[in-house]
């Protein structure tokens, strides 16, 4: 997901046992507010607090009644080594500027999680040698900020890596067991039948090991969904994965799944305007599920008259709106009424068609990494990851995205 979004050994187990168990009071001596309910880290929206323009989290809470924030991301240094970074390149060790955003957040009542992955950069469970290096890592947050949430956002290129999601699986398990009450999201990629191989084989690692967080969450955008209701067939898709995983009923599948979308324009020029969120809120709320969010604040505001909708921006949402429309939402799935008015329901306006000219011809002896695009039977195609003599095709669980007839 996202989207313009950018150690241990064996014995260390038993430390971080000892340390975890006291993880939450520690944190909340260094200024922790008594953790809000559940549903408020579910419906928590990202925020990047050290890019993509940060907008002022105490102003959104002012204009919606928003209490909680999903602060993102979490990575492994850009150098290299098995230890916390903002974004690859602000240590958690030193951080104040994120330190100074949540004491901000917290005297005003709320809270935040804070999210680990995202797409692209180096994750901590590729960097890190075993589970417990990597829980160990993610300790050091958690006792830090007193964090009572946290999000596992599992994608490309790491979710590819079979060691790496062991790795960020298994310390999800010693995080849930060492931090009592710690609130537990796992987000991952959409796809139109719910997630694709990846995210199921990521979702049977979850099963190997015994660890059900409080939800499993997909990413129905960037992946050829037309609107509300490509998204909502795909929520009920993953809803029968579940079922058949891990051998629960319907309802209690959804009382495991979440939704986490995009505002406005998606990286590959899709358009959820806020009408198909309230459909997808509906959907949620109607089927009880676990957790409704989205990427990003950043993006919840109107573009610039010249951007005309014809970007994808990490700083705004390229459809008609007034700021923070889409965190509306996020506070109606929490329960709460936001205190002005209601989100302003407008049409997407029209994306410039993309061109028909073909790409140079696929190539089987060619290596093709994420980006880079090719044509082959009368149509463009965009590489997704790394492939070599695959070739395009519709698959959904394939290498390639189609971007059309050329």
């Amino acid at each position: 997901m996202r989207r313009l979004r950018a150690c241990l050994g064996a014995a260390a187990a038993v430390s971080l046992a000892a340390v975890g168990t006291t993880a939450l009071v520690a944190g909340s001596a260094s200024g922790a507010t008594t953790a809000l309910g559940n549903r408020w880290y579910a419906a928590a929206p990202y925020l990047m607090p050290l890019d993509n323009d940060p907008p002022d989290a105490g102003a959104i809470m002012d204009a919606t009644g928003l209490k909680a924030f999903q602060l993102a991301f979490i990575l492994a240094p850009n150098g290299g080594g098995c230890t916390p970074t903002w974004d690859g390149t602000a240590a958690v060790s030193s951080d104040t500027a994120v330190q100074s955003v949540i004491n901000t957040i917290r005297a005003k009542g709320g809270d935040v999680s804070v999210s680990i992955g995202g797409y692209g950069g180096t994750k901590l469970g590729q960097a890190c040698s075993d589970p417990a290096a990597t829980a160990a890592a993610y300790q050091q947050v958690i006792t830090k900020y007193g964090l009572h949430a946290i999000d596992f956002d599992l994608e490309e290129p790491e979710y590819e890596n079979t060691a790496a999601v062991r790795n960020e699986i298994g310390a999800a398990k010693i995080l849930q067991q060492n931090n009592p009450g710690l609130y537990v999201s796992v987000t991952t990629a959409g796809t139109a039948d719910g997630t694709g191989w990846f995210g199921k084989q990521m979702l049977l690692e979850a099963k190997a090991q015994g660890f059900t967080p409080n939800n499993f969450s997909i990413m129905p955008f960037d992946g050829g969904f037309n609107g509300a209701t490509a998204q909502t067939g795909a929520l009920a898709n993953f809803n029968t994965i579940l079922q058949s995983t891990f051998g629960w009923d319907q309802a209690t599948a959804y009382a495991h799944e979440g939704f986490s979308g995009m505002n406005g324009r998606s990286d590959t020029g899709e358009y959820f305007p806020q009408a198909d969120f309230q459909t997808v809120l509906d959907f949620a709320t109607s089927h009880r599920m676990d957790r409704f969010t989205f990427w990003s604040l950043n993006r919840d505001r109107q573009c610039s008259p010249a951007d005309n909708g014809g970007r994808t921006s990490g700083t705004c949402s390229s459809v008609a709106q007034n700021s923070w429309d889409f965190a509306k939402y996020s506070v109606k799935f929490a329960g709460a009424t936001p205190p002005t008015g209601t989100p302003t329901p407008t049409p997407p306006p029209t994306p410039t068609p993309p061109s028909s000219a073909c790409k140079t011809a696929w190539n089987p002896a060619t290596v093709y990494t994420a980006g880079n695009e090719a044509s082959y039977d009368n149509h463009n195609w965009k590489a997704k990851w790394w492939t070599q003599n695959e070739a395009p095709t519709g698959a959904e669980w394939g290498p390639w995205q189609d971007e059309g007839a050329c």
